[in-house]
């Protein structure tokens, strides 16, 4: 399935990077690290060492935390792995799907036939407020100036919001993707909340070969060059030449959104 004429007039071409400034990612606060919770980690790491992703999650969601966990997707180019997975374990999870109002229009269809296929119950489309996007980004544009800015508020706020009253979050992190993901773990603890890496040490291929095994939909934007799909303004298609997230916020120093920063500084 090929893009309209019309998002690839309003896709940027690549961007010089921005001013020399923190980005507000970068810096580390410690809040919740509580002994009792460290501890916790440490336990459950050792009783969980070795387990598959199933295994992982069947464990989390009816011994650790049962009613206590969410899962956060973007319905992007590998969502359906570990869409897949959960939905054979309890498809009743809530879903927490971050709807920033600049997703590709097949990213919101592709939700929705994700939810009918794998019978999800419980699919919760969150963003941001209103008052904000009037407020912060009234022309729509604060992604060319300040991708950083833009995705705090339409990504990292609403999603705070979202999983404040949960104990645990699951999510497809996987270490190929980035450099700040090669060192995680598949527990781990962000302030307050763990969080659950089912997918952890999978490959790109694993991903490939689960699709084909199960026959599951890909994204329709995957056949026209586009590997790790986020918002339209902030994501190209990929050459053959270059690695897999390329094309997220191409030509910028920035490879996170910032919704898996960690509150302890290893590596979320």
């Amino acid at each position: 399935m090929t893009t309209s004429s019309s998002a690839l007039a309003t896709r940027p071409a690549k961007r010089g990077a921005p001013p020399p400034a923190p980005r507000i990612f970068d810096n580390i606060v410690e809040a919740g690290q509580s002994p009792e919770l460290k501890s916790r980690l440490a336990l459950l790491r050792q009783r969980l060492a070795g387990t598959d992703a199933t295994a992982l999650l069947r464990a989390i969601l009816t011994e650790e935390f049962p009613k206590r966990t969410a899962i956060v997707s973007s319905f992007g180019s590998e969502s359906v792995v570990l869409l897949h997975l959960l939905a054979e374990v309890d498809p009743s999870v809530p879903v927490i799907f971050l709807n920033t109002g600049k997703l590709f229009g097949e990213t919101l269809r592709y939700r929705d036939r994700l939810q009918e296929k794998l019978g999800l119950l419980d699919i919760r489309a969150i963003g941001p407020h209103p008052k904000d996007t009037a407020g912060l980004d009234p022309e729509g544009a604060l992604w060319s100036g300040d991708p950083d800015a833009c995705c705090n508020f339409r990504k990292v706020l609403p999603l705070q919001r979202a999983l404040a009253d949960f104990d645990a979050e699951i999510t497809g992190r996987k270490r190929f993707q980035t450099l700040s993901r090669s060192a995680i773990s598949p527990v781990e603890l962000n302030g307050s909340r763990f969080v659950i890496n089912p997918l952890w040490n999978w490959a790109l291929e694993d991903l490939k070969q689960h699709i084909l095994k199960h026959d599951l939909p890909r994204h329709p934007l995957v056949d026209d060059g586009f590997l790790s799909i986020g918002c339209m303004p902030c994501t190209q298609r990929v050459r053959t030449d270059e690695d897999y997230r390329s094309g997220r916020w191409s030509g910028v120093d920035k490879d996170e959104c910032g919704i898996h920063a960690n509150l302890d500084g290893d590596g979320i």
